[in-house]
């Protein structure tokens, strides 16, 4: 003791330092493949299922394009109107960037299934998620601005939107793929807390 303070002598701090050193390898956690299929099947499937509520989400939001009717059935679209080709594919690409971001943490929440198997299951439904949003939002949106009989020239109608770029379709699952690689390096543990031990 030295005015009131304890201090160790490196003797004793000595021992404590070399069975860190010297302790048996513990193996690294490896890639659980077997036990993960039957899972990442299933969350394929559930994860693409929210296609469908993606697609009518967006048959609500994205705007119409009002065109007039000519006396030879050409549609021509009001002044400004054109523009609504591009908020549609804007607001299905955030609506994909939105869902993918959920689907991401919700799938990390399923502690004991974590790793790349699950990723990549995660990241084929995102996938067909959106193909299926995109096929079903399209058919949603036309059958709610369906137009009855036959237009009368000179008259101002609303076109269903629709989206012009399958491009769109690749938003939710590389925003899944990205959301669930940044929570696994954020996690840090070799095991990714599969263990809850």
């Amino acid at each position: 003791m030295d005015g009131g303070r304890v201090t160790e002598s490196p003797a004793e701090n000595g021992p404590v330092l070399l069975s860190t050193l010297f302790a048996p390898h513990r193996p690294r956690p490896c890639v659980i493949v077997k036990a993960d299929l039957l899972p990442a099947v299933s969350l394929v499937s559930v994860v693409g299922l929210l296609g469908v509520p993606l697609g009518w989400l967006w048959s609500r939001l994205a705007p119409p394009e009002r065109v007039l009717v000519r006396d030879s059935g050409q549609l021509i679209p009001l002044q400004l109107e054109s523009w609504h080709r591009f908020d549609d594919l804007a607001i299905y690409g955030l609506l994909g960037l939105s869902a993918g971001v959920v689907t991401a943490v919700a799938v990390w929440l399923l502690r004991e299934r974590r790793g790349p198997v699950i990723m990549i299951a995660a990241t084929l439904g995102a996938l067909l998620a959106a193909w299926l949003g995109v096929a079903l939002g399209t058919s949603f949106a036309s059958s709610h601005y369906a137009i009855s009989g036959t237009p009368v020239p000179n008259t101002v109608i609303a076109q269903a939107p629709r989206i012009e770029t399958i491009w769109v379709i690749l938003a939710q699952p590389l925003a899944t793929a990205l959301g669930y690689g940044l929570l696994a390096g954020w996690s840090g543990r070799d095991d990714l807390g599969r263990r809850l031990g």
